[in-house]
């Protein structure tokens, strides 16, 4: 068997990662031209959402009946709802596509502020996400966000997990499960900040990734978000590069937010707050690139205390709400 030499030479994201006791990162995955499978996946999801973008064209302007497609679009942009949505859709999404999570939480309690069910919430968030994770991961892939073998350990059981999750949410409640995830979280993120502040030499290659995916997506599609802070969180507690894990998470997030949300449509029906989940997805599609291209350039450093900070912040207030 060949064994391929490493290109482990010095670089200034090395250099940053010996200072921090983080594993280097290979030249050769900084470079989405030299894996095949990766510019398959890439593509894959380039015409999923041409797809999904042509189908929504045609039945806007087809297939309403006598309501026509430019009266639906007029009504929307004058509704005060669609912009709010917008607005929380690209805050969002550049809090997401930067440091890997808050996304669905953020949007999740948005909805439900507005009077939406959990799982109407919940289905709403992950048709939206289709569209935001999709570009996302692409502007993720074509920066060299991506590790190939993280992306693929995560999938498969991560789309599982999400299947599962958006089962249970239709039939049960699954805001029982939030107090514990939350407690895990909290500590994750205390955790991840004292590694930001501390030198330990960590080279180990994360373990039991795929069930870290399969929980992830289960959480994810049973509480509305919780993909992002849950194997973010924990493959940067294990030592892993925040840049890689990052773009990683999100890309894999796009394959599992399709799953999630056919099972929803498909167990619930479409949900009934459409024009929210339009301002979401229009707010999100503008935030993506940006925020994989602040994901690129944050240093190691900024991005393990902010995902850290975050993490904690928001664990601590789901805490307090359980608790109170």
């Amino acid at each position: 068997m060949k064994i391929r030499d490493l290109d482990l030479s010095q670089s200034p994201l090395n250099a940053e990662h010996q200072a921090l006791g983080l594993p280097p990162v290979e030249d050769f995955i900084s470079h989405p031209d030299n894996h095949p499978v990766l510019r398959a996946a890439m593509w894959a999801a380039v015409l999923i959402l041409v797809g999904l973008l042509s189908f929504l064209a045609w039945r806007l302007f087809f297939g309403n009946g006598d309501t026509s497609g430019l009266a639906i679009i007029e009504s929307t942009l004058q509704s005060p709802a669609f912009w709010s949505a917008v607005a929380v859709g690209f805050f969002a999404q550049v809090i997401d596509g930067a440091l890997g999570m808050a996304y669905g939480i953020t949007a999740t309690t948005f909805l439900l502020s507005a009077g939406a069910t959990p799982a109407a919430a919940s289905a709403s968030v992950h048709i939206a996400e289709v569209f935001t994770t999709g570009l996302s991961g692409i502007s993720h892939v074509k920066l060299g966000n991506v590790n190939k073998s993280l992306f693929l350990r995560l999938l498969l059981p991560g789309i599982i997990g999400a299947i599962l999750g958006a089962i249970l949410v239709t039939q049960v409640d699954g805001a029982a499960l939030k107090p514990f995830i939350s407690a895990y979280l909290l500590l994750m993120g205390l955790y991840i900040l004292s590694k930001a502040y501390r030198n330990r030499i960590q080279r180990k290659a994360p373990e039991h990734v795929g069930k870290l995916a399969l929980f992830g997506g289960f959480v994810d599609a049973a509480g509305g978000g919780g993909w992002g802070p849950v194997v973010t969180s924990s493959l940067l507690g294990s030592g892993s590069d925040p840049r890689t894990t990052i773009g990683s998470v999100n890309f894999a997030e796009f394959f599992l937010t399709i799953s999630s949300a056919t099972s929803f449509i498909l167990l619930a029906g479409q949900p009934s707050t459409w024009m929210m989940v339009a301002g979401l997805v229009f707010g999100g599609l503008f935030a993506a690139p940006f925020a994989a291209l602040l994901c690129k350039k944050l240093p190691a450093r900024t991005l393990l205390t902010i995902v850290g900070c975050l993490i904690t912040l928001i664990s601590a207030y789901n805490i307090y709400n359980a608790l109170s």
